[in-house]
């Protein structure tokens, strides 16, 4: 069974703090032990306040990859492209961050959002070792309907398990995810939830009776204890 263990920030702004001291932290753990580490990162406004943070810490950045969990399939430029965001954050010019490697996900320079998924499950595995790819972290944020990544309750994704990554559809919009399999193989995973409109949704992943189904972040199951950052209005009473 999945464990989970919260950590309360007092507000958005410490959990930006503690989310950028964990993800730092990690990759100092994992470049400790290897030459190179690989984070996958989430979209969202909370984490790019992370981010801010995250870019201006003197880490070893060169030897950093980074992914994006998932991605909407829009241009690179597009004001709702989590890659436009990483770069004008964590990647942005003149921060130590913008030393590391990002492999942005392929999107509309290829015909169509199932080419961009196969590009994408493709560049995963030159990127990562291991049968599924294995991230050093997986930042995850959790939606009020229970979706992470773009696994969205009563769509095709959060089924796929023979694909490191696929197509998921939510909120209109064609995105490119990672599929359950990579985000449990990561070595660490960490969920950021903030808003009282995320309170429900948190209650229900920690619940162990709770179904997949109705929350496909209960699909996210590492072998480690997952550690979730939540503000107060998120995780109150839990």
């Amino acid at each position: 069974m999945t464990s989970y263990r919260i950590e309360r920030a007092s507000d958005p702004q410490d959990l930006a703090r503690l989310a950028a001291e964990h993800i730092g932290a990690a990759i100092d753990l994992a470049l400790d032990q290897r030459d190179r580490a690989q984070i996958a990162l989430s979209g969202g406004s909370t984490p790019a306040r992370a981010y801010e943070r995250l870019a201006q810490e003197h880490l070893p950045w060169d030897r950093v990859d980074v992914v994006l969990g998932d991605e909407r399939w829009v241009a690179a430029d597009d004001e709702s492209s989590n890659a436009r965001m990483l770069r004008n954050t964590l990647l942005k010019a003149g921060q130590p961050g913008s030393h590391a490697c990002f492999h942005p996900v392929p999107t509309v320079e290829l015909p169509t959002a199932e080419a961009s998924a196969e590009a994408f499950a493709s560049l995963l595995t030159k990127v990562c070792e291991g049968n599924p790819p294995v991230f050093d972290l997986m930042l995850l944020g959790l939606g009020d309907d229970g979706h992470t990544a773009s696994l969205f309750p009563g769509t095709d994704a959060p089924k796929v398990q023979d694909q490191w990554s696929t197509v998921g559809r939510g909120k209109g919009l064609d995105r490119i995810t990672l599929t359950a399999p990579v985000l449990s193989a990561a070595r660490k995973v960490l969920f950021l939830v903030s808003g009282e409109g995320k309170h429900q949704a948190l209650s229900r992943l920690i619940d162990p009776s709770e179904s997949s189904e109705r929350t496909p972040a209960k699909l996210v199951t590492p072998s480690t204890e997952i550690l979730v950052l939540a503000d107060q209005a998120a995780s109150q009473g839990l």
